[in-house]
C-alpha cells in the first residue's frame, strides 16, 4: 500500500474537496482519500499495482482538478516551488481584482445613488440616461463575466455535463442568469415592452458580485498562505549543502546527495546537514529548532546529532547515519504535513453539510424564484415579481456559498499544528488535537517521564570518619570504571563531574548479583549490594524507603561508606503537576516499579493516585479501567512497555527522548522530552478547538440568517429584499473572517 501527500490544483471551495473525495474513493485500488481545501492537498492511500496517480488524474481532470505528483516534495526545493506557484496564482488573482474592483465600486456607487434618489427627494437622479447605462453595463459585464468570471462559467458547464456542483456553480448560475436577462431586454426591447418589464437591468449585479467574490477569494488566498508558515519555516531549516571527506579531500555537495556512512565536516556557525554520530571534535549545538529549548547542548565524540541543528563552536566530523527523508527533521515535516491535512472528528458535520449544501441551495433558489412569480405576481404585478424573483434567485445562490463552513475547521487545525511544531509539540493528527481538549485525566509513566530514566548518585554516606566523601567516591569510581553495570556508569559519571582523578586498579573481579572486587595500592576493596547484616542499620533503611539503590564500600573487609543511587526527578516535574491539577486535571502515576519507590517519587511531585508493580501487558488494562469510570485519558510515556497503554488511551503523549515504538504509538510527541510542554499542548488544543467552534458557529449562523433574507422572506413583513451585491460582499467577508480568526491562534501565548 502506497501513501502520498499531493498538492491539488483547481480547488475553489469546500465542495471541491468533497467532489474529489467522492470521485477518487470510488476508483478501484483506492484504500482511503482525504482532501483538505485549506491546505489544497490530498492524502491518498492506494495500491500502485491497481491504479496510478496518472489514472486518478484522468478521472478528476475532466472535473477541473489535478494532482501534482512530485517526488520527495518534503524538501526546501519543493516548498519553494509550491510557494512560487501559489504566488503566481495570487498575482493573477490580484491582477483580476485590480481590474474588476474599480468598475464594481463605480457601479456600486451608481446603484446606491439611484436607490437614494428614489427614496430621498433632495437627492437628484443619476445624470446618465438609462439606455446609456445599460449599453455601458452590457459591455463591461461581458468582459467581466467571460474573463474574470470564467471559472464560474466553467463550474456551470461541469454541473450540466457531469452533475457536480460547487461554489463556482452557484456564483456562475446566479451571475449568468442576471447577465442573460439583462442582455435580452437590452438587445430586444420588444420583449421588455410585451411583458411590461422594468427598464432596470442587472449588469451591475453581475459585475459587482463577481468583483466582491474575486476580492474575497484574493484576500482569503492571501490569508491562507500565512496558515502554512510553520511548515514552510520547518522546511526552510533544512541545510542546502554539505562538506564531505572524499579521497582525503573536503568536497562540498548538495545535502540531499549525502550517503549513509559518509564523513561530514561541520565548521562552527554552520548547520549540521544530516543525522549522525560525532567521530571527532567537541562543540555546543543549538537544537532549538527540534526541541524548542534555547540553551545549546554540549556534544562530544560518540554523541548523536540531528540534521539542520546549528554547530555553534568547534569543528566536527560526523558519520552520516540518517539522510534525506530519513532524518528526524524530514520525519517531523512529514508528520506536521499529514497532521495539517488530516480532519478532526468535529469536521465531519461540516463536511456532510457541505456535500449536500450546493444541491439544496440550487433547489432553494429555484423554489424562491417560482414562489415570487406565483405569489408575487398577484400582489405586486408580474414585472415587479419577476424583478424581485431574479434578485432573490441570484441572492440565494451568492450568499449561500459554503466556503466559510469548509474553512472553519481546517484553517484552525493548520495554524494550531504549526504553532505546536514551533514549540516542540509534534501533533500526529487533528483527531489527537481535538481529543486532547476533552481530557480530564493524565496518566504518567514514571521512568523516563517524571524521572530522567537513568540512575544518578544522590548520597554518599561516610561510616568511618577516617575517610571523606570524595575519597569514597574516588575508590568506588576507580573500581566501577571496569564494570559494565548501569549503576557503575552513574558512579563514574559523578566522579567525572566532580573532577576526581581515578586510581590504578588491579585484580578486578566481578561477582554476578553481588558486586565487584579489586585491589588499589595493595588494599583489598569491595563494592557490593547490602547484605542481611547491613539491613538493620537505620541510615540504610531510610535510603531504601526513599526508593534508592545502595552500594556498600569496604576496605580490607571493613565497611567505610554507602553510595546511594536513584532515578532522579526531572526539573520542573513538581511544578507541571501542580499546574495541571490547578486546571482541574486528575493525575495518576502508572509504573512497573515497586510500591515503595513509586510512592516516594509520587510524593515528591505531588501525585496521590499511584498504580505500581504493573506489567507492560497490564498497563493498557489499567487505562481501560479508568476509561470505564468515565475518565478521558491522556497517557504520557516513553518506553516500549508504554506502547500498549499509549494505544489504549484517548490521547497518547510520548517523549521524543524515548523509543521509536513509543513515539510511533503516540498522537502527540514532545520533542525535547520536557513534560512541562504538556500544559502548553493542553492550552493549544483548547485554544484551537475553541477557535474551530467559533468558526463553525459563525459559518452556520451566516447561512441560517442569510439564505432566508436573500430569498425575500422578510419582504411581506418589513419590505426588505437583499440585493445580490450585498450578498456577494457578505459571502466574501465571511470566508475572510474565518481565516483571520484562525490566524489569531498565532498570537496566543502558550
Amino acid at each position: 500500500m502506497t501513501k502520498k501527500i499531493l498538492p491539488v490544483k483547481g480547488m475553489h471551495c469546500a465542495s471541491c474537496s468533497t467532489i474529489i473525495s467522492k470521485k477518487v474513493s470510488n476508483l478501484e485500488g483506492i484504500q482511503s482519500v482525504t482532501v483538505n481545501f485549506a491546505t489544497e492537498k490530498a492524502i491518498i492511500e492506494f495500491e500502485e499495482q491497481k491504479i496510478s496517480i496518472t489514472e486518478i488524474n484522468a478521472e478528476i481532470s475532466k472535473l477541473g482538478y489535478f494532482l501534482e505528483d512530485f517526488e520527495e516534495k518534503n524538501s526546501s526545493v519543493g516548498i519553494d516551488t509550491r510557494k512560487a506557484e501559489k504566488m503566481e496564482e495570487l498575482l493573477e488573482m490580484k491582477t483580476k481584482t485590480q481590474f474588476v474592483l474599480p468598475i464594481a465600486l463605480f457601479l456600486f456607487f451608481l446603484m446606491m445613488w439611484d436607490i437614494s434618489a428614489k427614496t430621498l427627494p433632495f437627492i437628484p437622479n443619476v445624470p446618465i440616461p438609462m439606455n446609456i447605462l445599460n449599453i455601458m453595463g452590457m459591455i463591461l459585464s461581458t468582459v467581466v463575466l467571460f474573463w474574470i468570471g470564467k471559472p464560474f462559467l466553467q463550474g456551470v458547464q461541469r454541473f450540466f455535463t457531469y452533475r457536480v456542483a460547487n461554489m463556482d456553480t452557484l456564483i456562475g448560475i446566479g451571475t449568468l442568469v442576471a447577465y442573460l436577462y439583462s442582455t435580452i431586454i437590452t438587445l430586444f426591447p420588444d420583449i421588455k415592452i410585451f411583458f411590461q418589464l422594468p427598464d432596470y437591468t442587472y449588469f451591475d449585479v453581475t459585475i459587482v458580485v463577481i468583483g466582491f467574490v474575486v476580492l474575497g477569494k484574493y484576500l482569503e488566498a492571501s490569508s491562507r498562505l500565512q496558515t502554512g508558515e510553520a511548515l514552510e519555516k520547518l522546511m526552510g531549516l533544512q541545510a542546502k549543502t554539505a562538506t564531505i571527506i572524499k579521497d582525503g579531500k573536503e568536497v562540498e555537495i548538495l545535502a540531499s546527495t549525502v550517503q549513509v556512512g559518509d564523513i561530514v565536516v561541520v565548521k562552527p556557525g554552520t548547520k549540521i546537514p544530516v543525522d549522525g554520530e560525532i567521530m571527532e571534535g567537541k562543540s555546543s549545538v543549538d537544537e532549538s529548532m527540534i526541541t524548542g529549548e534555547p540553551i545549546p547542548v554540549d556534544k562530544k565524540p560518540g554523541d548523536r546529532v540531528v540534521g539542520s541543528t546549528l554547530n555553534k563552536q568547534g569543528n566536527l566530523k560526523i558519520m552520516a547515519t540518517q539522510v534525506g527523508t530519513q532524518t528526524i527533521l524530514s520525519q517531523i515535516i512529514k508528520m506536521v504535513e499529514e497532521a495539517q491535512g488530516s480532519k478532526a472528528p468535529i469536521q465531519a458535520l461540516a463536511d456532510k453539510i457541505s456535500s449536500i449544501f450546493v444541491p439544496i441551495v440550487l433547489g432553494i433558489a429555484v423554489v424562491t424564484f417560482i414562489a415570487w412569480l406565483t405569489f408575487g405576481t398577484s400582489a405586486l404585478g408580474f414585472s415587479v415579481a419577476l424583478s424581485y424573483g431574479i434578485l432573490s434567485f441570484v441572492g440565494v445562490l451568492v450568499i449561500a456559498c459554503p466556503c466559510a463552513l469548509g474553512l472553519a475547521t481546517p484553517t484552525a487545525i493548520i495554524v494550531g499544528v504549526g504553532k505546536g511544531a514551533q514549540y516542540g509539540i509534534l501533533i500526529k493528527n487533528a483527531e489527537a488535537l481535538e481529543k486532547l481538549s476533552t481530557v480530564n485525566t493524565i496518566v504518567f509513566d514514571k521512568t523516563g517521564t517524571i524521572t530522567h530514566g537513568k540512575p544518578e548518585v544522590t548520597d554518599i554516606i561516610v561510616i568511618d570518619s577516617r575517610w571523606t566523601e570524595n575519597k569514597i567516591l574516588q575508590i568506588t569510581a576507580s573500581i566501577e570504571k571496569l564494570s559494565e553495570h548501569p549503576l557503575a556508569e552513574a558512579i563514574v559519571i559523578k566522579a567525572e563531574e566532580q573532577k576526581i582523578s581515578l586510581q590504578k586498579v588491579e585484580n578486578f573481579t566481578a561477582k554476578e548479583g553481588i558486586g565487584v572486587e579489586a585491589t588499589i595500592d595493595g588494599q583489598w576493596i569491595s563494592v557490593q549490594k547490602p547484605n542481611a547484616n547491613d539491613a538493620t542499620e537505620n541510615v540504610l533503611q531510610v535510603l531504601q524507603k526513599e526508593g534508592k539503590t545502595v552500594v556498600v564500600l569496604s576496605v580490607e573487609h571493613q565497611k567505610i561508606g554507602y553510595i546511594a543511587l536513584a532515578d532522579t526527578i526531572k526539573l520542573g516535574a513538581k511544578e507541571i503537576i501542580e499546574k495541571l491539577q490547578k486546571k482541574g486535571i486528575n493525575i495518576f502515576m502508572l509504573t512497573g516499579d515497586n510500591h515503595l519507590t513509586a510512592e516516594y517519587i509520587a510524593k515528591q511531585v505531588g501525585i496521590t493516585n499511584v498504580i505500581a508493580e504493573v506489567l507492560p501487558a497490564e498497563k493498557a488494562k489499567k487505562i481501560k479501567d479508568l476509561q470505564l469510570e468515565g475518565k478521558k485519558i491522556a497517557m504520557v510515556g516513553d518506553g516500549i512497555n508504554d506502547a500498549p497503554a499509549l494505544v489504549q488511551a484517548d490521547v497518547s503523549i510520548a517523549m521524543a527522548t524515548g523509543t521509536d515504538i513509543a513515539i510511533a504509538s503516540a498522537g502527540i510527541t514532545l520533542l525535547s522530552g520536557d513534560i512541562q510542554k504538556i500544559s502548553q499542548a493542553l492550552d493549544l488544543s483548547k485554544t484551537t478547538m475553541r477557535t474551530v467552534k467559533q468558526n463553525l458557529f459563525w459559518a452556520f449562523i451566516y447561512n441560517v440568517i442569510g439564505i432566508p433574507i436573500a430569498s425575500g422572506l422578510l419582504y411581506p413583513v418589513w419590505g426588505i429584499i437583499l440585493n445580490p451585491i450585498f450578498a456577494g460582499l457578505a459571502m466574501a467577508l465571511s470566508s475572510v473572517s474565518v481565516v483571520l480568526n484562525s490566524l489569531r491562534i498565532h498570537t496566543k501565548k502558550l
